[in-house]
């Protein structure tokens, strides 16, 4: 039920009930939600804070009206996940390859300070840092800095095995407008260099990666580090898959 208590407002704490019933399979893609007036009845609110409920939500393109028939569950639209490495570990999984996420720093806020490439330098940013591995072999390292402000909260979440992307459009309803991908040959020394197992010498595949979002420009920033003696990378649409 909704609490009336909470600084959330009653509008929110409804359209994240709804969301999480979409999630659920409770209301499934193509389906009419209860009516407003059944809503309001349930929750015990008026109809204009369930108008603004799915209002909101079909502003995330969760739901969508249909004159004269009621609200219904938007069917979700075939996209690539931009945020994780779902493409790549998919791809390995195609061919019966797991993959093992580990955490090689917990999510923190941090000042970022010496590192010109970043956007987040001279100023605060939430980063956490996994590696990925194939059996006992280390392939990627992924170190990712989020926006403090459109990111609030974030530290609550396990983000080691998780698509970042799912926590980001189903929690904080946050989904990318747009970015880039620079890559570069580079060499690894220190701890990233012995996470993956690599000599200074070794030539490691470096991708800078950056998301916008309508709130703002270049609001996840992330540095992946591929070993490419194992496996090839490319680049598709939306991020790294293994070929």
């Amino acid at each position: 039920m909704l609490n009336t208590r909470s600084p959330v407002p009653l509008y929110r704490q409804l359209a994240d009930i709804l969301r999480e019933k979409i999630r659920a399979g409770e209301y499934r893609p193509g389906g009419r939600i209860p009516s407003e007036h059944r809503l309001a009845d349930t929750y015990g609110i008026g109809r204009p804070t369930v108008r603004q409920a799915t209002d909101f939500l079909v502003r995330k393109r969760l739901l969508v009206r249909r004159r004269g028939s009621g609200t219904f569950v938007e069917k979700p639209p075939e996209e690539v996940d931009l945020f994780s490495l779902a493409g790549t570990i998919a791809s390995f999984e195609k061919r019966g390859i797991a993959v093992t996420p580990v955490t090689r720093k917990p999510i923190e806020r941090i000042m970022v300070a010496n590192d010109p490439e970043n956007p987040f330098d001279g100023r605060e940013a939430y980063f956490f840092s996994r590696l990925s591995r194939v059996g006992d072999a280390p392939v990627l390292i992924e170190d990712i800095f989020l926006d403090p402000a459109l990111f609030s909260g974030i530290e609550r979440f396990n983000l080691t095995g998780r698509s970042l992307s799912r926590i980001a459009d189903e929690h904080f309803y946050l989904r990318p407008t747009g970015g880039k991908q620079n890559f570069r040959i580079g060499y690894l020394a220190g701890g990233k260099g012995r996470d993956l197992k690599v000599g200074p010498r070794t030539p490691i595949l470096t991708v800078n990666r950056f998301l916008h979002f309508s709130q703002a420009p270049n609001a996840v920033y992330s540095a992946l580090y591929c070993r490419t003696d194992r496996f090839v990378f490319s680049q598709i649409l939306g991020g790294m898959n293994n070929e």
